[in-house]
């Protein structure tokens, strides 16, 4: 994410609330089912080719269903980062307020 991007984010929590809710049990309880995900996910994309050979697909068909694999693993990598991309939003903010102040 470029600072052009995340200016137009707001964060309401403080540097030390959301980096003692990274260390929470159940930030550990998300971030665990998150990755159950990407394993259901990952069976999912390995299932394809040997349900092609019964089913049948398209070729467009298999490529819309790896892409929309390789979307929801993207989308749930992201969120499991999304603590530590607060917290990048909040150090630029604040160095931007700091060379403002300049």
């Amino acid at each position: 994410m470029t600072m052009k991007d995340s200016t137009s984010i707001t964060i309401n929590a403080t540097k030390a609330q959301i980096e003692e809710f990274k260390e929470s049990v159940l930030w550990n309880d998300i971030t665990r089912e998150l990755d159950f995900w990407l394993e259901g996910f990952a069976r999912e994309q390995d299932s394809i080719v040997d349900n092609a050979s019964s089913d049948n697909p398209s070729t467009a068909s298999v490529l819309l269903h790896l892409g929309d694999i390789n979307g929801r693993k993207k989308a749930v990598s992201y969120f499991k980062q999304i603590l530590d991309i607060f917290l990048e939003i909040l150090e630029e903010k604040n160095n931007d307020t700091r060379r403002d102040q300049t």
